[in-house]
């Protein structure tokens, strides 16, 4: 992990292609780094005019704005927006309210098309699913990706041009994207909504965030699904409606019909908090009467006329994220106590029983050595061959015994500090 302050450093001290070589990768790739990091980086030939002298001053690091990526994780993907060739971040002069025009493609989804369409191959009329991960957060089909994307850009950049920044969360954000919802009836609880999943939907790496002022909300856009009764025919599903049976019936193969979800053009503009434990969300979908481009100012508005209520809920979970952080505190001191309290007896007792082992161990070195001194004391009052081997077995008897040192059997005992150390607890 580096930061844009020590990237700033490193890439007007050494040419970029040694700074790709430190972290594995190309030159060109640690530009758009500086890119996706808003970090400023030398001009062509800079290097050649620093050997003469004549290099110009550095290009001063800006300010990060609100939502800019301030470390580069080295993950090995860099958002959309950083590939593209916007202009190097040091000869950008807007500022992070500046209004942007409403015309022209947001940088979120300019060549985001290509990646979609280059993705995992899908059954005719499922939602699309790019391999790309850092991609803006639209799901949709195939035959709705373009009406999908164009909402899209209509609806960021009337929000930059109010003043919003739209960017892909920074990965040093503990942003996440809500639970998506395709289908355009949700059903209620009590119709089991909750044995219907879309495990296979397309997920982004990070969510698509706005930034009103300092506040983050997470958007998304879907194109929704719709039951639809579909008939099986050679190895597909047709739509039911659509289904022309052959007129002779030796054309005729073996079919039937169930109900499927399938996309249905219409589109739904999610937007809610991706602050975890801040459950808020709202939406807006169309209808066959109603598209959504006419309601994007309204769009923008509530989001907008909800800061106030969605900052205090953001507050409202830090208060409860910080109490549950203390009372978590307050539970691993009181493990550490209890574990601190049982490895101190456990040292105490351990230490006393090695110590009675010992004793124990004494005494019947003792006894043993008293044993010895009347074998040794009889075998030489009897000089003979038989007390001689006598002798000679008493000493391997001895070896076998090991040492009968007092001192030395004292010093292999451990005392319960030897063992552990209590922790030195403040009220203690």
């Amino acid at each position: 992990m580096i930061s844009r302050e020590e990237l700033y450093e490193l890439v007007w001290s050494v040419p970029m292609i040694k700074v790709g070589e430190r972290f594995g990768v190309s030159g060109s790739y640690m530009a758009r780094v500086c890119t996706m990091l808003r970090v400023p980086r030398p001009e062509r030939g800079y290097w050649a005019k620093l050997g003469v002298g004549r290099a110009p001053t550095r290009t001063p690091l800006p300010e990060a704005r609100q939502g800019d990526q301030v470390v580069w994780l080295q993950d090995g993907d860099l958002p959309l927006s950083a590939s593209l060739k916007i202009g190097r971040t040091h000869n950008e002069t807007r500022q992070s309210k500046s209004i942007r025009p409403a015309s022209g493609l947001h940088l979120l989804i300019a060549g985001a098309k290509e990646h979609f369409l280059a993705g995992r191959d899908v059954e005719e009329g499922k939602h699309l699913k790019p391999y790309k991960k850092l991609l803006v957060d639209v799901t949709a089909s195939k035959d709705g990706i373009d009406r999908a994307l164009n909402l899209a850009n209509t609806f960021f950049k009337a929000l930059e041009s109010a003043g919003h920044r739209v960017v892909i969360a920074p990965a040093d954000q503990r942003h996440a994207r809500t639970h998506i919802e395709v289908r355009e009836s949700i059903p209620k609880k009590s119709q089991n909504a909750d044995l219907y999943h879309y495990r296979d939907l397309w997920a982004p790496a990070r969510p698509t965030i706005v930034y009103v002022d300092s506040l983050a909300y997470g958007l998304a856009v879907i194109e929704m699904s719709e039951a639809v009764l579909v008939r099986y025919v050679n190895g597909k599903y047709v739509r039911d409606a659509e289904y022309v049976a052959p007129k002779s019936w030796r054309q005729q193969n073996a079919t039937w019909t169930t109900t499927r979800e399938l996309p249905t053009g219409r589109l739904r503009v999610l937007i809610y908090s991706p602050y975890p434990g801040v459950n808020w969300s709202i939406a807006f979908q169309e209808t066959p009467d109603k598209r959504l481009e006419q309601e994007i100012p309204n769009i923008v508005r509530a989001i907008e006329g909800s800061t106030h209520a969605v900052l205090q809920m953001v507050d409202e979970e830090k208060r409860r994220a910080e109490a549950r952080h203390q009372e978590h505190l307050t539970q691993m001191e009181k493990w550490q106590r209890d574990e601190d309290h049982r490895r101190t007896v456990e040292s105490v007792n351990d230490s006393s029983k090695q110590l009675g082992e010992i004793v124990e161990a004494w005494r019947r070195a003792v006894n043993f050595e008293s044993f010895f001194q009347g074998v040794q004391h009889h075998a030489l009052e009897h000089p003979s061959k038989e007390g001689e081997e006598v002798l000679e077995r008493l000493k391997i008897a001895r070896a076998l015994i090991g040492s009968l040192d007092p001192l030395e059997l004292f010093q292999k005992w451990k005392a319960p500090r030897d063992r552990y150390t209590p922790l030195p607890f403040s009220d203690d």
